[in-house]
């Protein structure tokens, strides 16, 4: 017999954190934006994800089974790391 639906949805993203899930909303976030070729636009999205890294939670962060990066410090890091590249990808846009 199938299992419902959203047990199997559940139980696939158990397997990951918050932190993970702001990764994944980066890189598809970036690959959407790529198309219209704005580094402003690029700029304001690096800012709000290196942001929401930042200001999430350590303990929703703390890596699981199969999550991307071994500690919740690395996804601070990395979210510090959006948020110094940031600016500099706003500055150079144009339009």
């Amino acid at each position: 017999m199938l299992a419902p639906p959203l047990q199997v949805i559940d139980s696939f993203l158990l397997n990951y954190t918050i932190g993970d899930i702001l990764l994944l909303g980066f890189v598809v976030g970036a690959v959407g934006i790529l198309p219209m070729r704005s580094l402003r636009m690029l700029g304001v999205h690096t800012i709000a994800m290196g942001a929401l890294l930042l200001i999430t939670p350590a303990a929703a962060m703390e890596p699981n089974a199969g999550s991307v990066l071994a500690s919740s410090f690395q996804y601070k890091l990395f979210g510090l790391v959006l948020l110094a590249v940031a600016p500099v990808l706003y500055a150079v846009g144009r339009r």
